[in-house]
């Protein structure tokens, strides 16, 4: 599992499970990945994890209203 940390020049910087960054050129990602996707890797290529992408993004929704109210 891969999750993309940012997008700079022709590269997206993802951070592995592992938590060490790994540079995919672009033309390699699917198309549509944005800076905060889920991405798996599969027999033919790189594809994102809707599900997984959504559940982390409510986390991190979740997480931030908590830090607002306090």
């Amino acid at each position: 599992m891969l999750v993309i940390d940012r997008i700079e020049g022709g590269a997206a910087v993802c951070e592995g499970e592992d938590r060490a960054m790994r540079e995919i050129p672009l033309d390699l990602l699917p198309q549509g990945a944005a800076e905060g996707d889920v991405l798996r890797e599969g027999p033919e290529g790189l594809w994102i994890d809707r599900e997984e992408t959504a559940r982390r993004r409510r986390r991190l929704a979740r997480r931030a209203e908590r830090m607002r109210k306090s």
